[in-house]
């Protein structure tokens, strides 16, 4: 890889960490309770993108251990934001549901955002504007190619190649 697209993966990381946190500041006091943490709305988000997902899948999907998710499941469970049903094909395993409670507080919490980073982005120039918008396309396929990658083949370096003397 290049060292430019080093740099502008590490300017992108930037930037969308910091947006991200800066937004979630900002709603968290604005939100009734109870207070959800980041990997709890992440599997909210989860569940309510694919309803019926098992907890292992969730897993998977989160790049976390069954037994973390499961802590998270247990801990919104409690909080009657998420709904276990026992799997009928198979007793051992539970599919995840949200509850209306949940749902309702994931719209809001996006109807928040929305119009936060929506009055900002009203404040910018147009041309900057049309930038963000011409640059959704290609995000959402670097997304998609983040998420077909495993996690275990990003981290190894390739092997080095021994050439005998």
């Amino acid at each position: 890889m290049s060292s430019d697209g080093v740099g502008l993966a590490g300017d992108l990381m930037d930037v969308t960490v910091a947006m991200r946190r800066l937004v979630r500041r900002r709603l968290r006091d604005e939100m009734p309770p109870p207070r959800l943490r980041p990997a709890q709305v992440e599997l909210l988000l989860v569940v309510g993108r694919r309803p019926g997902i098992s907890v292992a899948a969730a897993a998977r999907e989160l790049h976390l251990a069954d037994n973390s998710v499961s802590t998270l499941v247990n801990q919104l469970a409690g909080m009657e934001m998420l709904r276990r049903e026992i799997d009928p094909a198979d007793r051992r395993a539970a599919r995840l549901e949200l509850t209306p409670m949940a749902r309702r507080r994931m719209a809001e919490w996006r109807d928040r955002r929305a119009r936060l980073v929506g009055a900002r982005l009203e404040q910018l120039p147009p041309e900057d504007v049309a930038a963000i918008a011409a640059a959704l396309p290609a995000l959402r396929r670097l997304l998609s190619r983040l998420q077909q990658t495993p996690p275990e083949e990003d981290a190894r370096e390739p092997p080095v190649e021994i050439q005998p003397s």
